[in-house]
């Protein structure tokens, strides 16, 4: 027994560090709509959040007995067979959970754990089969497959209930208040505040009523039966004090029913979610007590697991401590919680996601519908709902931080409501509706109702929404699959095996922490140039010298790497530098972002004919579209294993890459000052870049003619030359370009203020 002694102590260590990555990855479900509309400062947002999650875990205790008998029957597996799929389910779950966090994903705690536990117990259940030489009918037996077809029936209800349901409310509720929605709140806002706060209120009843370690029987029969008189009275009086406070006062009536909404869904989650992060190692626990006090553990069947469990409700907020602190300090958590609000921003901005082939088929396909619409409906009609729907001289008010929400109260107040009537509706059928399923295609039908996925966004946004939901397919997927393998490691392997996952699980968690920050400090430098708030178009154009320095510079480097590793023939350094061209792409278009709110700061005044930022933005983009060409070449040169460049090619690869540092690094240099840049010195530079290209082309040629390198290689050296040579006179433009357009703007800037120191 003191081998699973050590194995419930691992399954507790386990529990701490899933409720950790699963609060990480939840954590978007109940605060997306508070963070994306800034209903308040962050801290207040968060300590309802917490006393919501508090106030959830009391209601867990109810629903622990799913990790006892809801997907397998115990009574088939002897106690050694349980501790094996328990200690397989929370390895898998760690895991998983945390590879989702790190690339910013949403996805389902309760899917992960059902199907890892359908995972782990088929995989035992089939090698006992087996070894039995038994059919598969007594491996069904062993499972209870009722609930895996319920789950996967609930992931495709949540998808299309909820986006449908949620962009059919929005619509209606922004026909009627329309984006300057305030004026029509101080009129009939209390109607919506006592409909949206009454069901969220019955949301919190049900789902509370629904686990309880407090509430009595009798009780929580009375909420039940008593539902419609509950709205009704809510309704009535929450709508008069709303009608009030808007009427009488100067309080946004949207703010407390937002707060409220985010206490509901975080005490949903920590109610609801729980059993997916300790309800394993509490099985586990009681498994260990029951065999422990058997005569005969190594041959006892796991009945006593079909025995009603109450847990304990200081055991219950242990763990809703750890949900708050992990809630407070997580940058996991702010990473899932920052994606899903960014897909459903009201403006443009950084697009973390891009396009796809079936993201573009879907726009095309709703551009269709639309031409269609047009069509069909009276041109009155279309009218009609464009004004109510107009929201081209709306101006979003600024949050207490200065910055602008992602969307209004008036959506977020809509987010909170439609999920808690979906989930409320679920609950009181024992539908198997996932609250991450639903707060995130709610979300998302929202936004798409609010005109949120215009032309120039729909394509990123409808590909992040695909990815989000292929993950929750996958998260299936995986679970089943890793935690049947890990299962048969373990059965078979022992604690050698054990051992070995541990370890492997530490090493997995801490490198994914480390590219976790990585990618997410190059997100937030993308995304900063985008959202942060410039006061003038010359500070604007400041940052855009700045930005076009470290541009350059990353340039040369990723062009340096290259030839590195081609003449190394280094298949996965280039294969790694091609991946980084799409951080180049990325500068670009953040730098010529910044030139369009340069020029959207400008008074008509300041802008002369000789600035042209057409100019600048058609080089930048073309230094990086020559760099992807450059760095793809030589990747699939070397990937589809041609030979590798000679040595006389390599010296003049080295000199090519010399003289365009010196070009960079002047270019560079005299972007950091304030002073008029020296075209001679340019022109110099790239006329020794296009004597030394063509010189190097005529030695190519003469190699060519003596048979000193083959086709391949002749073509590939081609290719860089011309590719070089194109860089190397956008370079020279944008230098001459930024001098006649940036320069006049701020040459009366302080030193302090200026770009980015030059290049070293």
């Amino acid at each position: 027994m003191e081998l699973y002694l050590i194995i419930v102590i691992v399954l507790f260590v386990l529990a701490i560090s899933d409720l950790v990555v699963g609060v990480s990855n939840d954590a978007v479900n109940f605060l997306n709509s508070a963070i994306g509309s800034k209903v308040a400062p962050r801290h207040i947002i968060m300590i309802v959040a917490s006393l919501g999650i508090l106030v959830g875990t009391t209601f867990s205790s109810g629903i622990m007995e799913v990790a006892r008998k809801g997907i397998f029957n115990p009574e088939m597996f002897y106690f050694s067979d349980i501790m094996i799929v328990f200690l397989a389910v929370m390895l898998t779950d760690v895991l998983l959970l945390d590879l989702f966090n790190t690339f910013s994903l949403p996805t389902s705690t309760t899917v992960s754990i059902i199907f890892e536990l359908l995972g782990a117990a088929v995989a035992v259940a089939s090698i006992k089969v087996i070894e039995k030489s038994g059919g598969i009918e007594e491996l069904i037996a062993y499972i209870n497959t009722s609930k895996a077809l319920a789950i996967i029936s609930g992931i495709l209800i949540s998808v299309v209930i909820s986006f449908t349901v949620g962009a059919i409310i929005q619509f209606f509720v922004r026909f009627s208040f329309t984006f300057d929605y305030m004026k029509k709140i101080r009129k009939f806002g209390g109607i919506w505040g006592g409909f949206a706060l009454s069901f969220i209120i019955y949301f919190i009843l049900i789902k509370g009523a629904k686990g309880s370690s407090f509430l009595t029987d009798e009780q929580m029969i009375w909420i039940l039966d008593h539902s419609w008189k509950i709205l009704v009275v809510s309704f009535i009086t929450f709508g008069i004090i709303f009608q009030f406070l808007a009427v009488t006062t100067k309080i946004n009536i949207l703010k407390p029913i937002v707060l409220a909404g985010t206490f509901a869904l975080a005490l949903a989650f920590a109610a609801n979610d729980l059993v997916n992060f300790i309800g394993v190692p509490l099985a586990g626990f009681s498994s260990y007590l029951i065999a422990a006090a058997s005569t005969d553990p190594s041959n006892l069947l796991m009945e006593a697991l079909r025995e009603p469990v109450k847990t304990q409700t200081l055991l219950l907020l242990a763990a809703g401590v750890i949900m708050v602190i992990t809630l407070w300090f997580s940058k996991k958590a702010q990473s899932v919680t920052k994606t899903e609000v960014n897909l459903g921003r009201q403006f443009e901005g950084f697009e973390r996601f891009e396009s796809s082939l079936l993201s573009r088929v879907i726009v095309r396909m709703g551009l269709s519908l639309g031409a269609i619409y047009k069509k069909l409906t009276p041109l009155s009609f279309q009218q009609l709902i464009q004004r109510r729907m107009d929201k081209s001289k709306y101006v979003q008010e600024k949050a207490d931080d200065g910055k602008t929400p992602a969307f209004d109260l008036l959506r977020a107040s809509v987010n909170l409501m439609v999920a808690s009537v979906l989930i409320s509706f679920a609950t009181s059928l024992k539908l198997p509706l996932s609250t991450t399923y639903v707060t995130f295609m709610v979300a998302m039908g929202t936004s798409f109702s609010d005109k949120s996925w215009g032309r120039e966004s729909a394509v990123y946004r409808v590909n992040g929404v695909l990815t989000v939901i292929g993950g929750w397919f996958f998260t299936a997927f995986m679970a089943f699959t890793v935690s049947a393998l890990f299962a048969s490691l373990i059965y078979y392997g022992g604690i050698f095996v054990i051992v070995a996952l541990l370890g492997i699980a530490a090493f997995v968690i801490f490198r994914t922490h480390i590219f976790h920050k990585i990618r997410s400090a190059e997100e937030e430098e993308s995304e900063k140039a985008l959202t942060d708030e410039d006061k003038s178009g010359e500070d604007a154009m400041i940052k855009c010298i700045s930005k076009t320095q470290k541009y350059l510079e990353a340039t040369h480097r990723l062009i340096a790497n290259s030839f590195e590793g081609l003449a190394d023939g280094d298949r996965d350094k280039l294969k790694k530098l091609k991946k980084d061209t799409k951080k180049i792409r990325k500068q670009a278009d953040s730098i010529t972002s910044i030139i369009f709110k340069t020029i959207q700061l400008l008074d008509e005044s300041e802008v002369k004919e000789e600035q042209r930022f057409g100019k600048i933005i058609a080089s930048i983009q073309e230094i990086s579209n020559n760099v992807s060409s450059l760095v793809g070449k030589m990747y699939n040169h070397i990937d589809n294993n041609h030979s590798k460049p000679i040595k006389e090619q390599v010296n003049e690869l080295n000199q090519l890459e010399k003289l365009l540092f010196s070009q960079i690094r002047l270019t560079v240099d005299m972007l950091g000052h304030n002073e008029k840049i020296d075209e001679n010195n340019l022109s110099e530079v790239l006329f020794e870049m296009k004597k030394i290209v063509k010189k190097f082309d005529k030695n190519q040629f003469g190699r060519i003619k003596k048979k000193l390198t083959s086709t391949r290689s002749s073509m590939l050296f081609i290719g860089i030359l011309g590719d070089t040579e194109n860089i190397s006179e956008q370079i020279n433009t944008l230098a001459i370009m930024c001098t006649e357009t940036a320069k006049p703007l701020i040459n009366n800037h302080s030193d302090e203020n200026s770009a980015a120191k030059p290049m070293n």
